[in-house]
């Protein structure tokens, strides 16, 4: 019986003693050795040509006029990249652009001896190179694959076409439905908005599976990180989108409506709950932090900061409303938090630097007083009898979720609860509710849930 060894040894001196052996190499497929051509290369990059360009007196419709000194008489002259851009006319110019910086551009040019062969004789075109008559441009065909839509842009129902999962996955998350607005409950490591690299964003999923027949498919109107979880509002009409957009902004203006509508936007509301580490000195208070942003890893990121009290750094004001929600144990205490302005990353950096007590599962803002929380033995203390406690694991409880007692704890903030105007009611529309303001309780994710029910003995 034959090992594989000796099969190998045995199927190569075949193939070194065969007169056509140099094509072919040795082969292992379901460990069985056979002999068969070598393994293909890469594909070459599919090309799509444009049409010949075309001698014209005018310049391009859209394109202001450009004389060129390096032609007779400084005649006006189109580029390449003004020619790939006329075409193209629906793609973002940075995707254009990107394609001539990194030579993905070709001219194609006649053949020195005259000969017409089917594959065309290419070169490399620079994005200032003038275009001669008849000449023709090939490019690779992700410059066409690369149309997307705005973000604010509504994307119809057809241009996405979700499975049944996935519709099925989003009506689940639906809290609340009228004429005006659809409210979700977040769940965490899901992004809100997406972009090029992110297709599965709940804006662009959620306005193609949360049509409910409509043309359109709902407006994101706010914004949540996308390790946070919580309530989340969408608007289904262009009235709706812009009211609630004002609402959230930090312009708005309530004098340009009736008293009513007044007095419901000036009652509009989130509550946060948020486990923190430490405990803030003071059980109730308010935050007054300005914030600046600043530019990390060469300008390809950003961080959110407590800003310079000379106010150089362009500062925004940011104040934020807290309350201490029970004892600490295990270190850490639950907290909730009511933004009075909206800012980015605004509650987990008024928790991180300007209380000291980040945000669990909070990295970018509070890594050092994680290492240090998970490298202390906390020893605490119950609240009635003094005695000293410490959390245990419970028996048949499932810890290892991202919660408080995890290695890797998840992101401890969830938007709670959220109070807004009915604006199906000023609108005109169909609603359930009748009464002027709407109120929205969302329930805590599964890791939150676990850390709660944990510490929820002693929270009073």
């Amino acid at each position: 019986m034959f090992t594989r060894r000796r099969l190998a040894q045995l199927i190569l001196r075949r193939h070194m003693s065969s007169p056509a052996g140099g094509d072919q190499v040795i082969r292992v497929t379901n460990n069985v050795a056979s002999l068969g051509p070598p393994k293909r290369g890469p594909k070459p990059r599919q090309l799509m040509s444009l049409p010949p360009f075309l001698s014209s007196s005018d310049p391009l419709p859209g394109r202001k006029r450009r004389r060129d000194s390096g032609t007779a008489g400084g005649q006006r002259g189109v580029t390449a990249v003004s020619w790939v851009k006329h075409y193209f006319d629906d793609v973002p110019p940075d995707v254009v652009q990107t394609h001539f910086r990194n030579g993905l551009v070709f001219l194609e040019c006649p053949n020195e001896d005259g000969s017409t062969n089917q594959i065309p004789n290419l070169r490399k075109v620079n994005h200032n190179e003038i275009m001669d008559p008849g000449s023709k441009i090939h490019l690779p065909v992700s410059v066409a694959e690369s149309k997307i839509n705005k973000r604010y842009d509504t994307i119809p129902t057809a241009s996405l076409n979700p499975n049944a999962d996935e519709i099925d996955y989003f009506r689940r998350l639906v809290i609340y439905k009228d004429s005006a607005i659809i409210v979700l409950n977040k769940p965490p490591k899901v992004p809100v908005q997406g972009n090029l690299p992110v297709h599965n964003a709940m804006d662009v999923l959620a306005a193609a599976a949360l049509s409910y027949g409509n043309e359109y498919g709902p407006k994101l109107v706010h914004r949540l990180d996308k390790e946070s979880s919580g309530i989340i509002l969408f608007g289904r009409t262009e009235e709706s989108f812009s009211e609630l957009q004002l609402l959230f902004s930090s312009k708005t203006d309530f004098s340009k409506s009736s008293k009513d509508w007044n007095n419901a936007c000036e009652s509009t509301m989130q509550r946060y709950w948020a486990l923190v580490i430490g405990r803030p000195k003071e059980k109730h208070g308010f935050i007054y932090a300005p914030l600046s942003k600043v530019l990390i890893d060469e300008g390809r990121g950003e961080r959110v900061r407590l800003a310079h009290a000379s106010g150089v750094d362009g500062s925004e004001q940011a104040v934020t409303e807290y309350r201490v929600l029970g004892p600490t144990i295990n270190g850490c205490s639950w907290v909730e938090l009511r933004p009075l302005t909206r800012l980015k990353h605004q509650l987990r950096v008024h928790c991180a630097e300007a209380l000291g007590t980040p945000i669990v599962g909070d990295y970018k803002y509070g890594w050092f007083t994680h290492q240090k929380w998970k490298n202390y033995s906390h020893t605490d203390y119950k609240p009635f009898s003094g005695a000293p406690y410490k959390l245990r694991r419970p028996v048949g409880l499932d810890v290892q979720k991202g919660s408080v007692l995890s290695k890797v704890p998840l992101l401890h903030l969830h938007c709670r609860e959220m109070i807004i105007p009915n604006i199906a009611k000023f609108e005109g529309g169909e609603g359930k509710d009748k009464s002027d303001l709407l109120r929205f309780v969302a329930s805590m994710p599964n890791h939150m849930k676990i850390s709660w029910n944990l510490m929820s003995s002693y929270l009073v």
